[in-house]
């Protein structure tokens, strides 16, 4: 009998992989219009360097419009990359911003911003050179799961 179950595990192994990878869900991908914010009185309100969630800003925050909080609620975590002005212009520019690191939604945006993100940097300069950019969105974690 134990010669015989050693001998079917590889197969269950197999059996399980193939049915937990259909399973699996693919990523959530969608392209959204990103700016920047920085942490100043004249872009956020009197308390800039906390979020609408409470977390203190940091590179790896982000704000998105109110009506993305129904497909990116406070805690999501996701990856972006930087697919360049509205016109195509200066694709990957910001991908050294954006490389290997998780984003969370831990910020929301002003209520006349709609299918928006924001990106928190940690100065001015940099944040106006990012100006207004298509970024891919690939969602990690839906809310704080």
């Amino acid at each position: 009998m134990e010669g015989l179950f050693r001998l079917h595990i590889p197969s269950l192994i197999l059996l399980i992989a193939a049915f937990g990878l259909s399973w699996a869900q693919a990523p959530r991908v969608m392209t959204l219009k990103a700016t920047a914010y920085t942490s100043s009185v004249r872009e956020t309100d009197s308390t800039p360097f906390i979020t609408a969630t409470g977390a203190r800003t940091r590179i790896g925050i982000i704000a998105v419009s109110r009506d993305m909080l129904r497909e990116l609620p406070y805690g999501s975590k996701v990856m972006l990359e930087d697919l360049g002005t509205p016109a195509g212009v200066g694709k990957g520019r910001f991908n050294y911003l954006f490389k290997d690191r998780v984003f969370v939604v831990e910020d929301t945006m002003h209520p006349r911003k709609r299918e928006r993100l924001d990106v928190w940097l940690p100065d001015r300069s940099t944040a106006i050179r990012f100006g207004v950019r298509n970024v891919r969105v690939t969602v990690i974690q839906r809310g704080r799961g």
